[in-house]
């Protein structure tokens, strides 16, 4: 009798880590080759790390829980993902200014943007979506400078003028693109391609890893270099799950979510130019100097000066500005 109620307490014992280990679920709408991906996986090995006790990750690649806007609904709910890397775009239902951080012109250079990053200028925004939405953001990746593909080769403001191209959903790119005399479209980023080759626009507007992941060189192999932004990607983890967990993994979420995201940074900003050169030299793409790069800064400037005043995010422009 004793011998089978010791069998029993152990056979329990044995069910029950299997039952209590966290499983966290991550997503990414790319591949294992993607720099957004590359961080998501750093961020596991450091949680792992630095937490020091069994838990499990599932990270869900190649859009198979959909795009990031709906990573970001999952996370507000709780449910299905509990961290990503999202757009900032993403956040405008809950926070007006969360989409300027990753607005058009707003950083000189690679080296300004990560003073930016570096010095936390940010926080009142991450601050306002942790409350509204639910979602904090723990870390930043991104890094890769954006320029616009398109159908034909685009070298002047000249031949900028009036061009159908697809930006993100979040105001301050239809608003900044307007001003800069082109003809923007919001249009899901599963339906650029598709969207280029049926001539319902001519052109969009991405990094190079983007542009290589979704093969937009296909249908549109000019990359007019215009520079015109650089991605901020933050990595984030939903309030609903957090909350459930033990105050050790909370604090090894904190490190490695910062950590991963500075390395997102790292990788996405040195390849980007390696990308570009081997789309280039495999012709696949050809890269065309802009000129106007500077003209079109002049016509944005004061759209971003009043969004910023409108959205209340003024004083970090002008803070970003102020660091030199």
């Amino acid at each position: 009798m004793k011998t089978r109620l010791l069998f029993a307490v152990i056979a329990a014992a044995l069910s029950l880590p299997a039952a209590a280990q966290v499983t966290l679920h991550g997503a990414s709408q790319f591949n294992d080759d993607h720099a957004f991906t590359k961080a998501l996986v750093r961020f596991e090995e450091l949680v792992k790390k630095y937490y020091g006790k069994p838990i499990s990750f599932v990270l869900h690649k190649n859009s198979e829980l959909g795009l990031e806007k709906d990573y970001f609904a999952y996370m507000n709910q709780g449910k299905a993902v509990d961290y990503a890397i999202v757009s900032p775009a993403h956040m405008s239902t809950f926070s007006k200014a969360a989409p300027f951080i990753d607005a058009p012109f707003l950083f000189r250079d690679l080296d300004h943007w990560n003073k930016v990053l570096d010095q936390d200028v940010l926080k009142p925004i991450a601050d306002e979506v942790a409350q509204k939405a639910e979602v904090m953001l723990i870390g930043y990746a991104g890094g890769g400078t954006r320029n616009i593909f398109v159908n034909k080769p685009v070298r002047n403001m000249q031949e900028l003028k009036a061009l159908k191209v697809r930006v993100q959903g979040a105001p301050i790119w239809s608003r900044t693109f307007t001003a800069a005399g082109m003809s923007p479209t919001v249009i899901a980023y599963n339906e650029v391609y598709n969207a280029i080759q049926n001539g319902v626009i001519a052109a969009g507007e991405n990094e190079a890893a983007g542009v290589e992941q979704m093969k937009f060189y296909e249908v549109a192999p000019n990359l007019s270099m215009t520079q015109h932004a650089i991605t901020i990607r933050p990595l984030c983890f939903s309030v609903k799950t957090f909350k459930t967990l033990d105050k050790d993994l909370q604090a090894a979420i904190i490190m490695a979510g910062k950590e991963a995201g500075a390395y997102g940074r790292q990788v996405e900003s040195s390849e980007d130019e390696a990308k570009l050169v081997k789309l280039e030299k495999d012709g696949k793409l050809k890269r065309v100097p802009f000129a106007g790069r500077d003209e079109m800064k002049k016509l944005v400037d004061p759209v971003m000066a009043a969004y910023a005043k409108e959205i209340g995010a003024d004083q970090i422009l002008a803070k970003i500005n102020a660091i030199k």
